[in-house]
């Protein structure tokens, strides 16, 4: 019925008629970012049809290889708006329109283009989270569209980037909230142009509605809404107070020194599962850095943090934890620590457009002083 009276309202001509649907977030992790996709009208077919670049398929066979590597497949699949539209239904998703004003030989390249991509042979491309994902798919064929016009409107910048959007979208998820905020490196922390944030499809439904066409009209001609949100809204941002972060290492680095100068078994029992994860954390993200093309994930500050080296702590912190005295290794490790998560303190504030981890910074260096203050040798 939707689908009809959209149909209908455009029946009296041939030119097609081009829209931005975009999907609200949804609870699922991989929907946590929203999705949207390009509609095209075309009274001539007597069809809507969505065209939409979100697509990919897990029973591929090198599909978690892919996945782990950082080459995923996704790929552009075409179907009628009502199909599109019954899982976003379905879940609660709200999904909201746009028509675009665009003139009739760019609408029609655009639906010809379109279609083209459509195709089995040309329909897959490599994925990226930030820089090639479905809503800079959509993003690119606009501008494409328009010769470049889009392109021109969305150099303004919001101060976001790429760490802020991913983890804002994330938050109400925590663990996935902290797989972003651990796992993005220093590439992640540059300051987005407009152009850049519409890897959000939210952020690129925002900036249509300030564009404009070639002849100075605004750019959307009319934006109605298809399904209401029944979910939670989408996450505000939220400054970092951190202060916080500081107080809570202060008190659990302090606790650690005062107690390990007491009984220091069972601050040993406390530091066998911190060091245990720590290295297993820094190992993956040595590993993203020097076997995956997750290239927003290289080159992380957080390994200061969260070293692999902090396994080397495990025999002696078992030891202690028995009542036995820990090797000499053991106690020069134990130093290293805190240096390295000083050395990350200095790298942070020499650089001018730094890592934003000063948090983890401001929670982990004093984590690592108690332990070395609490377990060195009497």
């Amino acid at each position: 019925m939707l689908v009809a009276l959209l149909l209908c309202a455009f029946t009296a001509t041939a030119t097609p008629r081009i829209g931005v649907v975009t999907m609200q977030p949804g609870e699922i992790f991989f929907e946590r970012f929203g999705h949207n996709a390009i509609l095209v009208d075309d009274p001539a077919q007597g069809t809507a049809i969505s065209y939409n670049f979100g697509y990919f398929d897990p029973t591929e066979p090198d599909f978690i290889t892919r996945f782990i590597r950082g080459e995923m497949r996704y790929q552009l699949v075409a179907m009628p708006l009502e199909d599109d539209l019954s899982y976003y239904r379905d879940v609660g998703r709200g999904v909201s329109l746009q028509w675009l004003d665009l003139a009739p030989a760019d609408a029609a390249e655009l639906a010809t283009a379109l279609a083209e991509n459509a195709l089995p042979e040309n329909a897959h491309y490599r994925y990226d989270y930030f820089l090639d994902n479905c809503s800079t798919r959509v993003r690119d064929a606009l501008d494409q569209a328009l010769d470049g016009g889009l392109a021109r409107q969305m150099g303004g910048s919001r101060g976001d980037t790429f760490r802020s959007e991913a983890t804002r979208l994330a938050s109400p998820d925590f663990w996935m909230w902290l797989g972003f905020d651990l796992g993005l490196g220093p590439a992640s922390d540059q300051p987005l142009s407009n152009w850049g944030d519409a890897f959000v499809p939210m952020r690129l439904a925002a900036s249509l509605r300030d564009a404009h066409s070639p002849d100075g009209t605004p750019l959307v001609a009319e934006e109605l809404e298809l399904l209401p949100h029944r979910l939670d809204p989408e996450p505000a941002e939220t400054p970092r107070r951190w202060w916080l972060w500081l107080l809570a290492g202060g008190i659990i680095g302090g606790a650690l020194a005062w107690t390990g100068r007491v009984a220091s078994r069972p601050v040993a029992g406390l530091a066998l599962p911190f060091w245990a994860i720590s290295g297993a954390l820094g190992a993956l993200m040595l590993f993203i850095w020097v076997a995956t093309a997750h290239r927003f994930g290289w080159a992380n500050y957080n390994l200061l943090l969260m070293s692999p080296l902090a396994w080397g702590l495990l025999p002696g912190g078992w030891r202690l934890l028995r009542g036995q005295t820990p090797g000499r290794w053991f106690q020069r490790l134990l130093q290293v620590m805190p240096v390295l998560a000083i050395l990350g303190l200095f790298t942070h504030w020499l650089q001018a457009l730094p890592q934003q981890n000063l948090h983890w910074i401001l929670l982990l260096l004093p984590i690592h002083l108690g332990l070395m203050l609490g377990l060195r040798t009497r």
